[in-house]
């Protein structure tokens, strides 16, 4: 069984050309660079804070010298965030495969007191280019080293009316690292250690999280439910902590807003748009349109009950395979997987093919199944050698194929910008999901097209539908939630049964009568809502499924200029706004509902077919 386990399941990624270990002297050398380049940082402050009282005043000529410092500043700081970010990154890594791996977490502690004095030491400079005039601004940006932060710059200053003090803005740093920070690394160790029993056949197993949500995609419905049923109970166990933290995690957010709210009073949205580089309007619409396709949605999840039998969706089907009709389990091998996915990046231009397999071949992709795995997947990256890596935990299902291939696009996108300068590099959660999604979109759509039967057609519009399911019905329930939750805690801490209560009316909202039963506990297993570096990180995938539907919809427009186009968009992803993005590369208004809606046309006719081929199923 073990060689079967083995033939399906990823191989561990190498991380060798970045570290030796999380203790190795590469680490050391990093850390010490970076301490004299912001002990420099102290030396171009001591010329920038005195200009801080008086710099919406300034002229270009007495802000001269403040100008040349903080230019200075930002070349150091571009120097300083690559050899923090690195380790940063290897630690991150590390602890992902292995929760308890103590050296990669006294990195992470170490790392603490380094990004802290970072940050504080940028709060003079953030400061500065936000006070002062246009006039200084533009005379800042009018230099080899700072022209292409312009948009950054812009951008930032766009909040000016929410900045405090230096000496507040110092103090609030320092203390979120053992405040709001705090509570979301409490969450992560918590999510990596924690196991459960789950009962598989007539047999009880113990496994960890990670692996138990592996068995959210197996054919058997009670295999299924019993996973669920299993995490829930370990979550269960922990309540009172989950609840603790995301309390303090929104509390500090909320106290922070209130705090910053001297000349313009700050929502709790506020900062989730901007850092997503859309406007609130721009997400009214999104919410609006996805409000509008809740038929179409509720109608795919009844179709994927009906396909197992049942009258209802239940709360562990989100990553349910389609029915194989005879009780087996096929599993996909990883080779299989990353074959299908680099055939389908293939068929929109060999460039992404060849970049498949450049993933695959310097093992830069995470897949192993292991006990003491964190659950879920994403895309990192090294800043100093600007390369990405993948993680996840691969157990053959068909979900993992899309996992995958969503991922890859994750990393893509930051390989097709790799040459761009850092400050550049950097784009909007609702843009990150473009190519991620794109990328599920082509494999589907490739798998679709070279299916040879009916079952392979049904497996295939499976993952289509369950996409659909989810972007459209799932992610506004996190979103539903999430809101409700902030208007609440605006009062007082919110009790563990109230946060259930909230979090089962957002499910019933958007499921409606195609639910069989809310997710009461989603609010405690749902790692996104502990995030402490972001809030709302719900919203951003609707976005990006819309409009990644819509970039794909360009194919057939642009036909051989497609891939050209599509690789423009991805690299201006960090120098536009959203909305800018989409005007400049697709002629399209995202603050108008009609983009969106021929989004969602296009699933209708997919929806159709999904139900023809559900209605040929045997009884």
């Amino acid at each position: 069984m073990a060689d079967v386990n083995n033939n399906i399941q990823g191989v561990p990624w190498d991380l060798s050309n970045e570290y030796e270990s999380a203790d190795c002297p590469a680490i050391d050398a990093d850390l010490g660079l970076a301490s004299e380049l912001m002990d420099q940082m102290i030396e171009q402050n001591s010329v920038l804070v005195p200009l801080l009282e008086q710099a919406e005043g300034l002229g270009v000529e007495a802000a001269a010298g403040g100008i040349a410092a903080a230019r200075e500043i930002h070349r150091l700081r571009e120097e300083v965030r690559l050899l923090l970010d690195n380790p940063e990154s290897y630690a991150d890594c590390c602890m992902s495969v292995d929760s308890q791996d103590e050296a990669a977490q006294i990195l992470s502690g170490r790392l603490q007191s380094y990004q802290k004095r970072f940050t504080d030491l940028s709060q003079p400079w953030l400061q500065f280019l936000d006070l002062v005039s246009l006039e200084v601004v533009e005379a800042y940006l009018d230099h080899e080293l700072t022209r292409a932060t312009r948009f950054l710059v812009e951008h930032a200053r766009k909040r000016r009316d929410f900045n405090l003090s230096l000496a507040e803005e110092t103090l609030i740093s320092g203390l979120s690292q053992d405040g709001i920070h705090a509570w979301g690394r409490l969450y992560d160790q918590l999510a990596g250690s924690l196991t459960c029993d789950v009962l598989i056949g007539n047999e009880s197993e113990s496994m960890g999280l990670a692996e138990a949500s592996g068995l959210l995609q197996k054919p058997d419905d009670r295999t299924r439910e019993n996973a669920w049923r299993s995490i829930n109970t370990s979550w269960e166990e922990h309540i009172e902590s989950c609840a603790a933290a995301i309390n303090a995690i929104a509390g500090w957010r909320l106290e922070l807003g209130r705090r910053r709210s001297n000349k313009s009073s700050m929502h709790f949205l506020d900062s989730a748009v901007h850092m997503n580089r859309i406007s609130r309007s721009t997400l009214n619409t999104v919410l609006e349109v996805a409000e509008e396709s809740i038929p179409l949605a509720r109608r795919a999840a009844l179709l994927q009950a009906k396909a197992y039998g049942k009258a209802q969706y239940g709360p562990w089907d989100q990553r349910s395979p389609a029915p194989t009709g005879n009780g087996e389990d096929r599993p996909i091998p990883y080779t299989e997987a990353l074959e299908l996915i680099g055939s389908a990046y293939r068929s929109v231009d060999p460039a992404m093919g060849e970049f498949v397999e450049m993933m695959a071949e310097r093992q830069w992709i995470e897949g192993t199944v292991g006990p003491r795995k964190r659950p879920g997947a994403y895309c990192t990256g090294f800043p100093k050698s600007r390369t990405p890596r993948v993680y996840m935990t691969y157990t053959g299902g068909a979900s993992d194929v899309i996992t995958l291939a969503h991922e890859l696009g994750h990393a893509f996108h930051s390989w097709t910008m790799r040459d761009l300068p850092d400050s550049q590099q950097s784009y909007g959660m609702s843009l990150a999901e473009t190519a991620s999604t794109f990328g599920e979109t082509i494999v589907r759509d490739a798998l679709l097209e070279r299916a040879g039967t009916p079952a392979e057609e049904l497996a295939i519009a499976w993952e289509e539908t369950g996409a659909l399911i989810s972007f459209i019905l799932n992610i506004p329930t996190r979103f539903e939630f999430e809101k409700n939750f902030y208007e609440a805690r605006q009062q007082r801490p919110v009790r563990p049964d109230e946060l259930k209560v909230l979090m089962s009316r957002a499910w019933e909202k958007w499921y409606g009568e195609s639910l069989s039963e809310p997710d009461p506990l989603f609010w405690a297993n749902k790692l996104h809502f502990y995030i402490s570096g972001l809030s709302f990180y719900n919203f951003p995938y609707l976005f990006g499924y819309l409009f990644s539907l819509g970039v794909y919809a360009k194919r057939l427009t642009f036909g051989d200029e497609f891939f050209p186009r599509y690789e423009g968009l991805l690299r201006d992803t960090g120098r536009l706004t959203a909305e800018d993005l989409a005007a400049k590369h697709l002629d399209a208004d995202l603050s108008r509902p009609d983009f969106w809606r021929d989004s969602v046309a296009i699933l209708k006719p997919r929806v159709d077919q999904f139900d023809k081929l559900v209605s040929e199923l045997p009884v």
